[in-house]
């Protein structure tokens, strides 16, 4: 990337004069403790059974993150397939993610951790050794518990918006977002939408909602067609019109056209996420480089930014010792 296209710093992203035109994104590395997930949702392409997926070797991820330090890795996004709630496996999955992030943050790296639903203890402990987390709310209409998520009891909208709840309530910067294309109508996403609205209303902690489109894949369990661009653009709009206005919208560049990025773009998406060798929940759709986005956005006047997997304004929401790593990012940003 060209340092004289990168922003002095990060809060001048979000400053009305510049963010208008600025495209973020986070250099991250997408870690998996295990595949396997006692839900089995219809297109899901990440999941193996329980028991088919041996845990990521603590060894091998220390040897791994001073090479990705030393790449410009910035976010290790801890994704895990899920051990069920009364799993006699529970505490071993949780201490194994605990473990990793603790790793990543020896390193000098900045955990977000994704695992699926997670008591409230379970979240505190987490919050400990993350700089944020996430969990996509996908749909709050009931009736894909008929259909897809038959098979998925974390699925439930209530347990998907309780875990919103509980961040805000334990000050956790939160990523959260909708799966479009499920069989849901577009009245669910606004209500989707609105559910994720209060909650944020109530306590400030969301900084990203993902709007990510069902793209079919070869490991899903039922076959499934994409989501229209025009329907995701449509999308875009309604977030923009539902959501608070420091919501960040992120959109997925690898499973959009360049046109349809760009239309989303002019909808009012700004955000690009965690951009990885791979995406491990859409292995199909490979993962554009920085490099590559960079070059499709800039004939249309649209900057793309880094940026740290925590937005500025939930800096001292931290524990100090992540507060002052994440301090040092900032520095090393304003820096390049």
């Amino acid at each position: 990337m060209d340092q004289a296209g990168v922003v002095n710093s990060i809060s001048d992203l979000l400053t009305p004069n510049r963010s208008h035109r600025v495209v973020t994104y986070s250099r991250a590395y997408t870690l998996v403790p295990t595949y396997e997930c006692f839900n089995r949702c219809t297109y899901c392409n990440f999941r193996v059974d329980p028991g088919q997926s041996p845990w990521l070797s603590l060894e091998h991820v220390a040897q791994q993150l001073p090479i990705l330090r030393s790449q410009g890795v910035c976010e290790v996004l801890v994704l895990s397939g899920e051990v069920a709630p009364h799993s006699p496996r529970r505490d071993g999955w949780f201490r194994h993610i605990y473990q990793i992030c603790e790793l990543a943050l020896e390193a000098g790296l900045l955990p977000h951790t994704n695992a699926g639903p997670l008591s409230r203890d379970e979240m505190a402990q987490l919050r400990q050794v993350n700089v944020s987390m996430g969990l996509m709310v996908e749909q709050v209409t009931p009736k894909l518990l008929d259909t897809v998520h038959r098979h998925a009891p974390s699925k439930r909208p209530e347990v998907r918006l309780q875990q919103l709840t509980w961040a805000g309530e334990l000050g956790v910067p939160f990523t959260t977002g909708l799966l479009l294309g499920l069989g849901e109508s577009e009245a669910d996403w606004v209500d989707s939408l609105r559910a994720i609205a209060t909650i944020q209303t109530r306590h400030g902690h969301i900084q990203e909602v993902i709007l990510q489109p069902h793209s079919p894949g070869q490991q899903q369990l039922q076959p499934g067609m994409a989501l229209d661009e025009a329907a995701l653009v449509r999308a875009v709009h309604l977030a923009r019109e539902f959501l608070p206005p420091e919501v960040t919208i992120q959109i997925p560049p690898n499973l959009v056209s360049h046109k349809g990025l760009l239309d989303c773009l002019t909808a009012g998406a700004r955000d690009l996420g965690g951009i990885s060798p791979m995406d491990e929940v859409n292995p199909d759709y490979e993962h554009p480089t920085p490099e590559s986005l960079e070059a499709a956005i800039a004939p249309s006047s649209w900057q793309l930014q880094p940026r740290l997997p925590i937005y500025p304004q939930y800096d001292t929401w931290l524990p100090d010792p992540l507060q002052s790593l994440v301090k040092a990012w900032r520095n090393s940003l304003n820096n390049l």
